[in-house]
Parts: C-alpha cells; structure tokens; sequence
C-alpha cells in the first residue's frame, strides 16, 4: 500500500512541476487570433524558454531565450492579471513602434528611418469605420522590459493599441502546439429540447458522439507559428 501512495505523490509532485515550470495548457476563448488560433482550441504553452527568472535559483539553472518578434505568446493582461491573454508579439524593448494604414513600421535604436515587418500572420477582416482607429498608431518607443503585442486578426483585437504594453515578467510562455480543437458540434439546433434523448444512455452516448463530431481533428497537433 504505501509503494502505491508513494508511487501517486510522485505522480502528482511531478504533474505539478510540469505545469509549473515546463508547459501548462490553455483554451482559445475569442476569435482575436485568427486564423492562428481558433475559438475552442486548446493549446499547449511552453513556459521553461520563457519563464520570468523572478528568482535567482531560475536565472542560474534555466536556459531562457528572449522572447522573439513574431513569437505567440500567452501573458497575464496588465489590468487584471487574473486574465490570461493570448497574443503576438510585435514591438521589442527599445524599438520605435508606428501603425500607418495597417502596414506595421519598426525603426530600431541607432537606426534612421522606420522599416516595414512582413506579417504573413496578420489578417483585416471587418474594415470599417469602426477599425479605422486601430489602423493608425503612434510612433511609440517600447521602453525596456516591455512588448508590444498584437492579436493576428487586426479588425477584432483588443491589444497593445488599446490597453498598453506587456511588461515581460507577465509573460507566462510561449505557445507550442494545438494539442486539440473542439468546434462544438451540432450547430444547428440538434439539442433543442424535443431533439435531446429522452434517457441517461441516450444523452451519455450523444455527448460521446459530439465529442467526435464537433472535434476539428485536422488542428489536432499543429505548431503555432
């Protein structure tokens, strides 16, 4: 008995340090990343190259990277960190960010002149009146330990245009891969109530089957880039 007990904690001490330290899973709610990332997609985000070595025992033994332009990161929203956000990451420490009719500008420090990013990620699906504010920003120097982020689809994002930059010991880590995707399955109207299955089995077995049908299995595994 006590093998077995020891045996589970182990199991569970383990589990938690994965999730703490090494990878920790997260679900899409909004659609400000598309088509990166979907409404209903569960993501598997990369904490160890990210992690914010807040503690020294960290930045001695964790072999961080620097988070990258273009990386999709996940972040605590610097208004409320009880929210986790998921967003790109545009504008570096130290760069001079501007928006000009949606073409984003970068002028680096030292540099002259401002230069255009390739955003093959980036998508305007609702231009409008409504949008025409988040088609033009600044200039804005990112001061240091700071990230300008962005969600992919630009028309239906709330991001560093809006609310501020992204202080980098809220970053929790780096998105991986979609580890699964959940559509939700009869969009229809076939659970209306005169349609739902009258017994227990009936109702476990139409769940079971929703959990197939309404899975898009082909983002099941991809890499986020």
């Amino acid at each position: 008995m006590f093998e077995y007990t020891q045996a589970g904690l182990v199991a569970v001490i383990f589990a938690l340090f994965v999730r703490t330290f090494l990878f920790q899973p997260f679900t899409i709610p909004s659609p400000s990343m598309e088509d990166t990332l979907l409404v209903g997609d569960y993501i598997l985000v990369n904490k160890f190259v990210l992690t914010s070595q807040a503690h020294p025992f960290e930045r001695a033994f964790l072999p961080v990277s620097d988070v990258r332009r273009g990386d999709v990161i996940v972040f605590r929203f610097p208004h409320d960190e009880s929210q986790d956000y998921v967003k790109r990451a545009i504008g570096l420490p130290g760069e001079t960010i501007k928006i000009v009719d949606r073409v984003v500008y970068i002028q680096k420090p030292g540099q002259e002149g401002y230069v255009p990013i390739i955003e093959p990620y980036a998508n305007h699906r609702f231009p409008g009146p409504d949008t025409a504010t988040l088609d033009n920003f600044g200039p804005l120097t990112i001061p240091p330990g700071h990230y300008f982020a962005m969600g992919d689809n630009r028309d239906d994002s709330s991001d560093s245009r809006e609310w501020g930059l992204v202080p980098r010991d809220h970053i929790i880590g780096r998105g991986l891969l979609v580890y699964w995707s959940f559509v939700g399955a009869d969009p229809e109207g076939a659970r209306a109530a005169g349609r739902r299955p009258r017994t227990a089995a009936g109702r476990l077995l139409s769940s079971a089957g929703a959990i197939f049908t309404g899975t898009r299995w082909e983002r099941s595994g991809k890499l986020i880039r």
